[in-house]
């Protein structure tokens, strides 16, 4: 393998792991919406 076969390795996988945890960070901290409540959607009122 090549010097620049070997960098081009490393590049390419230390963007994609970078990648995967700025969005895994991402989803992750975002904040929680409150889920509807089933019962009171059926309400008749």
């Amino acid at each position: 393998m090549t010097t620049s076969a070997l960098i081009m390795i490393i590049l390419t996988q230390g963007t994609v792991i970078t990648a995967t945890i700025y969005f895994f960070r991402k989803v992750l901290k975002a904040p929680q919406q409150p889920e509807p409540d089933s019962y009171s959607d059926n309400d008749p009122e």
